[in-house]
């Protein structure tokens, strides 16, 4: 069992998550909600987990193909449900952007396995409603 404690750290909205390994997230809201911008949203949280999700997977799978990835990175954008409560991601989109000694086939085939497969965010995140949608950009280091 995984345990997670949220505990208030100022007066307002704004909460520090601490996991068993002492590792820690800050989460606030915005200024216009009565936050103080002080840590990511939730919802923004879950699009963050789901690109750790799958860069994990994607460079474990890159890895065991012998494949050098040098530079990795990842821009997630979503969609929530409009005039919901509560509003869900209705659709997100995954830019995957890799560069090294790569093969694209082999980079898409690591994607395509994590986006369907192996990442366990993208599977809650669509069990709940969303499209995701992903690309690929390879570029020279």
């Amino acid at each position: 069992m995984v345990t997670i404690s949220m505990n208030r750290i100022d007066s307002d909205f704004g909460f520090e998550a601490l996991d068993t390994n002492g590792q820690r997230v800050t989460t606030d809201t915005s200024d216009e909600d009565g936050g103080h911008n002080a840590g990511m949203r939730p919802m923004q949280l879950l699009l963050a987990s789901l690109g750790g999700c799958s860069a994990i997977d994607v460079i474990s799978i890159l890895k065991k193909q012998r494949q050098e990835v040098e530079k990795f990175s990842m821009t997630i954008q979503g969609e929530r449900e409009v005039f919901m409560v509560p509003a869900l991601w209705k659709q997100i989109s995954v830019h995957f952007i890799l560069s090294g000694k790569i093969d694209k086939e082999k980079a898409l085939k690591a994607c395509k396995l994590s986006m369907e497969k192996y990442c366990s965010v993208a599977e809650t995140l669509r069990r709940a409603g969303a499209t995701i949608l992903w690309d690929l950009e390879i570029t020279n280091p």
